[in-house]
């Protein structure tokens, strides 16, 4: 088994520990304030568009945090023996991050509800420079199939 050496198990062991707390954090932050007036929502006379502020941030956020688990569970996964390398590169990469509200549409939620924004946000910045360092590992090296093609040719050029 090839490991990458932008990601090991003991690596993968604290990111997937952090992930599971940070992904409960986000179904209790959310779920309190979609089930209660104030906690999510700061007080506005528009309450409407701060409960469709909060509902898209809460999808975005989730939608963040699930891609991050699924990601995870590929490398847990690949270093089980589960998954061969060829597969993690093909089927393992992350998504492009999920965008976040605008800072008007922020400023109407709470700072229980921003901070987990913020934390997944961050989380997944980190996931996503070690997913961009594990794939440009693998490009550095050519594919089986390119060596075999150079192998080839030199043999022929050498007749």
């Amino acid at each position: 088994m090839q490991f990458a050496n932008s990601v090991s198990p003991a690596i993968l062991d604290a990111l997937y520990e952090e992930a599971l707390c940070l992904t409960e954090a986000t179904r209790a932050v959310f779920a309190t304030a979609q089930g209660e007036r104030e906690p999510g929502v700061a007080k506005s006379d528009e309450l409407s568009d701060a409960r469709i502020t909060l509902s898209c941030e809460a999808l975005r956020t989730t939608t963040r945090m699930m891609h991050a688990m699924a990601w995870l569970l590929n490398f847990r996964a690949y270093f089980n023996d589960e998954l061969t390398a060829f597969q993690l590169r093909r089927f393992g990469r992350l998504p492009e991050p999920q965008d976040v509200g605008t800072a008007e549409e922020r400023a109407a939620l709470s700072a229980d509800v921003n901070a987990v924004i913020d934390g997944s946000c961050s989380f997944y910045g980190r996931l996503a420079r070690l997913d961009e360092a594990f794939h440009r590992g693998f490009e550095a090296e050519p594919p089986a199939l390119e060596n075999l093609h150079t192998r080839i040719g030199r043999a022929f050029a050498a007749r």
